[in-house]
C-alpha cells in the first residue's frame, strides 16, 4: 500500500515522450487525482472521478489518453487514420484550455498524435477541413460536436475508443441533455468513458448511467477547497448595498488586497456597473463574460494571466440563468439575450496566481461558492476569498458554511476584522461616482465595448495575423465611462486616509506596460485600426520644396 501511495510518473509504464513532457511542465510527483486515475485508466477501466477544482483532472484523463493512443499505434497492426479520442466540454474556454493541455502532454509525439478543437461555432468550415484529415483526439461542445456528425464530417460510430466527459456536473446544467443524448447515438457500442467532475449530483448520476459500462468510482477523501494554511476565506457584513462599494474602493484604492483579485458579480448590469465606479478613480479592469467574442474573451484571459491587468470582474456560469434541463440556453433574461450559452469562466478557466477572489455579490448557491473560490490558491500558492455579505443574505451565506464546515476539518469563513468607521471620510466620494454610473451609461458602456471587441476580434482578424506585435497594444481596460470623470477622484490626499491605515497603505503600482521596441529611440505606434482603414489607399503627394 505504501508503495502505491509513493507512485510517480516514472513508475506507470508511460511513454518517454509523455515523461519528457511531464518533466517540461515542472511536474515532480502527481496529484491526488492523477495518482489514482491514471493506473486505473490504463488497465482499460471506465472511471467516475470527483476530484477539486484545480486539482489536475485534465491532466488524469489527458495522460492515459495519449499513452493509450501512443501504445496501440506502436504495438497493433497498422490502421486506418481516424478519430479515436472524443473530449467533451461544457464551454468554449474549456475546450481551448484542454486543446492545450493535450497539446503540452504530446509536445513530444505531435506528429503521432493531433488532437483538433471544434467548439467555435464560427469557424465552421475550417473545423471541417481539419476532420477530413482525422486527428487522433477532438475536443468540442456537445452542440458543435452533434452538429459535426450530422454533417457527416465526423464520424465515430467505426473508430472512437476513448470517451472524456469533463467538468460533467455542468453540462446537463448548460442544457446540453438532449444534444448529448443524441450524439451517443453516434457511437460505438463498445468504448472506454471518464467522467470528471467537482461535484457528484443528480446530473452526474444520470450521465452515469448513460455513458459509463461498470465504472470505477474515484471519490477521494479531500475537501473541495484547500486548507486554511493556503486558502484563507473571510466574510464581512455590509449594512448597505452603498457600504459594499465603500470597502471595495477602499481595499483597491489603498491597495490593502494585494496581487492579481477577481471581482464575481452575479449579473452582466453588475459587472459594468461596478466596472464604471472603478474607472471614476482610475483604478483599470477589465470585464469577462459571454457578451464578448471568444477571442476577445481568451485575450482577457491571456493578458491578465501575463500581468497587464490586476483586476478582473467576471460572471460564472450563473448568469445565463437557471438550470432549465432539455433546454439550450441560447436567450437569457431580459438584457442578457447576447450571451453566448457555451461560456462561463467560474468553473475551470485557469487563471494564474490570483491572490484574492472578492465576491462583491455572494453566490446564488453553494456550489457556485466552491467553483469561485477554486480560482486561488491553486497549485500550492496562497489565496484569500473574501465574501461580502448584505444583512438579507445571512440565510444563504450559512448554507456556504455548511457545506464547507460539513467536510471536517474545512475551513469556514471567518468574520473580516475591518471597522467600516474608519474610511467613513471616502463615503462623499463613493456617492459621487455611484451617482454618475446611471442606467444609461451603463448600456452605453456596455454596447460600446460589444461594438470595440468585435471588430477588433473579426474585422482585424487578417491584420492582426499579419501584425501580430499590434494584436499585443490592445488593451481591454481602457475608460469605457460615456461621462466626464472627475479627475480629483483618481488622488487620495493623505488627510482623508484613516491613521490606523497609514502604515499598510501603499501606493497603487502603474499597470505593466504593454512590450517596447529594443530601440532607444522613441517610435510612434501605429494605430492598428487607422491603418486597416486606409490600407490600400495610396498617400496624397506632398508638396516639393521650392
Amino acid at each position: 500500500m505504501e508503495d502505491q501511495e509513493a507512485l510517480g510518473f516514472e513508475h506507470m509504464g508511460l511513454d518517454p515522450r509523455l515523461l519528457q513532457a511531464v518533466a517540461d511542465l515542472g511536474w515532480s510527483r502527481p496529484t491526488l487525482i492523477q495518482e489514482k486515475a491514471i493506473p486505473l485508466a490504463l488497465e482499460g477501466k471506465d472511471l467516475l472521478a470527483r476530484a477539486r477544482t484545480g486539482s489536475g483532472k485534465t491532466a488524469a484523463y489527458a495522460i492515459p489518453m495519449l499513452q493509450l493512443l501512443l501504445h496501440k499505434k506502436a504495438t497493433g497492426p497498422v490502421m486506418e487514420q481516424a478519430v479515436r479520442g472524443l473530449v467533451l466540454v461544457p464551454t468554449k474556454e474549456l475546450a481551448r484550455q484542454a486543446q492545450s493541455m493535450i497539446q503540452q502532454l504530446a509536445a513530444y509525439c505531435a506528429r503521432d498524435v493531433r488532437v483538433a478543437n471544434v467548439s467555435a461555432a464560427e469557424d465552421s468550415a475550417s473545423q471541417r477541413a481539419v476532420l477530413m484529415e482525422k486527428p487522433d483526439v477532438v475536443v468540442g461542445t456537445p452542440s458543435r460536436i452533434l452538429n459535426h456528425l450530422q454533417q457527416d464530417s465526423l464520424k465515430l460510430r467505426d473508430s472512437l475508443e476513448l470517451l472524456v466527459i469533463d467538468e460533467a456536473d455542468l453540462l446537463f446544467s448548460f442544457g446540453f441533455e438532449d444534444e448529448l443524448k443524441s450524439l451517443l447515438c453516434h457511437l460505438p457500442r463498445i468504448y472506454q468513458a471518464f467522467l470528471m467532475s467537482a461535484t457528484f449530483n443528480d446530473d452526474v448520476r444520470a450521465l452515469k448511467e448513460l455513458v459509463l459500462h461498470n465504472p470505477v468510482t474515484l471519490k477521494l477523501q479531500e475537501s473541495q477547497l484547500p486548507g486554511p494554511e493556503q486558502l484563507q476565506q473571510f466574510q464581512v457584513v455590509c449594512e448597505t448595498e452603498e457600504d459594499k462599494f465603500l470597502l471595495l474602493y477602499a481595499l483597491l484604492k489603498l491597495s490593502l488586497i494585494r496581487g492579481k483579485a477577481l471581482l464575481f458579480v452575479n449579473t452582466l448590469e453588475r459587472g459594468y456597473r461596478l466596472r464604471l465606479f472603478l474607472e471614476q478613480f482610475s483604478i483599470p479592469s477589465c470585464v469577462l463574460n459571454g457578451e464578448l467574442p471568444l477571442r476577445s474573451r481568451c485575450h482577457i484571459i491571456s493578458q491578465f494571466n501575463q500581468g497587464f491587468y490586476d483586476c478582473v470582474i467576471a460572471t460564472d456560469a450563473e448568469i445565463l440563468g437557471p438550470p432549465v434541463k432539455g433546454k439550450r440556453r441560447g436567450r437569457g433574461a431580459k438584457g442578457d439575450n447576447t450571451s453566448d450559452p457555451e461560456s462561463g469562466v467560474a468553473r475551470g478557466i485557469d487563471f494564474h496566481h490570483v491572490s484574492a477572489v472578492l465576491n462583491f455579490d455572494l453566490p446564488p448557491t453553494p456550489e457556485a461558492y466552491v467553483h469561485r473560490a477554486g480560482r486561488t490558491a491553486r497549485a500550492n500558492n496562497p489565496g484569500i476569498v473574501l465574501t461580502f455579505v448584505l444583512p438579507t443574505e445571512r440565510s444563504c451565506l450559512g448554507k456556504i458554511e455548511a457545506l464547507l464546515s460539513g467536510e471536517g476539518e474545512a475551513p469556514i469563513l471567518l468574520p473580516y476584522q475591518f471597522q467600516m468607521e474608519e474610511i467613513e471620510s471616502f463615503r462623499y466620494r463613493c456617492r459621487d461616482a455611484m451617482r454618475s454610473v446611471t442606467k444609461q451609461a451603463i448600456r452605453e458602456a456596455r454596447l460600446k465595448e460589444i461594438k470595440e471587441e468585435l471588430l477588433h476580434s473579426e474585422k482585424l482578424k487578417t491584420y492582426f495575423e499579419d501584425n501580430p506585435r499590434d494584436l499585443q497594444l490592445l488593451r481591454h481596460d481602457l475608460p469605457l465611462h460615456p461621462a466626464v470623470v472627475k479627475p480629483h477622484l483618481g488622488n487620495v490626499p493623505d488627510y482623508l486616509v484613516p491613521a490606523a491605515l497609514r502604515g499598510l497603505v501603499q501606493p497603487r503600482k502603474k499597470r505593466r506596460k504593454l512590450p517596447s521596441s529594443k530601440k532607444t529611440k522613441k517610435v510612434k505606434t501605429r494605430n492598428p485600426l487607422r491603418d486597416f482603414k486606409h490600407r490600400g489607399k495610396k498617400p496624397k503627394p506632398t508638396a516639393k520644396p521650392s
